[in-house]
């Protein structure tokens, strides 16, 4: 995180959960270098402890850890590694999430043959696996749910502390092809605003992003092709992104770090904030 401006966050922990991906790893660096010590959780240790070994040779205080965040069990192993070794969380950012071709349509609109044909390739709504939309909706809000349950339990008594979530702009103009994870993500937004008020009292903030349209290793093949251009649907998206590009990881760090300094938004509480070049913006039109 070279070129984004930075919060004062020494003496804070975090805990960043599926911390070995892409938009996740790049929020870890933004954190640790705003002087945050970072918890690196992910499904995946060797994923997790990478970023955990790249923050702590650029001298921040890092660990890398092995979570399930649909476990609540693996998630409290990990709490008690982070009570020990780094400290009680401060902020948790739930970045954990994703889809699934079990929870995805062939199709963006219904065609009349989708109720008769037999290709078993064919993904139509009416054959939508429960299985698949199950786990997209679990993977999201659960795994949003669960960890807040495990690390808010470190921030009830203590101070500035915030939990945020990253929800999608899914969530506020739903793609086709994609009603799993769309849905999903409507949840995190509406559960954001939910537990922002029923943690007040504690004095726990609760927050989320909405990042637009950010190339990732999950979506890096239905964006691009062999060829390295941008896929049809990659463009669709483009065109209706007035500022015409994919955002840059770095991109998220500015309001990450706005809302999770208690300086410089203590305030701010049960929000969903776009970052997403204008996309939530135009109507097409």
């Amino acid at each position: 995180m070279s070129d984004s401006f930075s919060a004062n966050l020494a003496g804070k922990v975090a805990v960043v959960t599926g911390g070995g991906g892409i938009l996740c790893a790049e929020m870890a660096r933004a954190l640790a270098a705003s002087g945050a010590a970072v918890a690196i959780l992910d499904l995946k240790l060797e994923a997790a402890e990478a970023v955990a070994a790249e923050l702590r040779a650029s001298g921040a205080k890092a660990i890398g850890l092995a979570a399930n965040v649909l476990e609540r069990e693996s998630l409290e192993t990990a709490a008690a590694q982070v009570l020990a070794e780094l400290g009680p969380c401060d902020l948790l950012v739930n970045g954990a999430g994703g889809n699934h071709p079990k929870g995805t349509t062939s199709r963006e609109t219904f065609s009349p043959e989708d109720l008769d044909n037999p290709d078993p390739a064919l993904v139509s709504f009416f054959t939508l696996a429960p299985e698949g939309m199950r786990f997209v909706f679990d993977l999201n809000f659960l795994g949003t749910l669960l960890p807040s349950q495990v690390f808010a339990r470190q921030m009830v008594g203590r101070a500035g502390c915030s939990i945020l979530n990253i929800s999608s702009m899914n969530a506020f103009r739903p793609l086709t092809k994609i009603p799993a994870y769309s849905a999903a993500k409507a949840a995190v937004s509406n559960f954001t605003q939910w537990l922002a008020t029923h943690l007040a009292p504690a004095g726990i903030r609760v927050n989320a992003i909405a990042p637009g349209f950010f190339v990732t290793h999950q979506n890096h093949a239905l964006l691009f092709g062999t060829d390295g251009q941008p896929t049809a649907r990659a463009n669709k998206i483009l065109n209706g992104t007035p500022m015409k590009r994919f955002g840059e990881a770095k991109e998220l760090s500015g309001t990450l770090l706005w809302l999770a300094s208690e300086a410089a938004s203590g305030f701010v509480n049960g929000v969903v904030v776009p970052v997403d070049g204008g996309f939530s913006a135009y109507s097409g039109v």
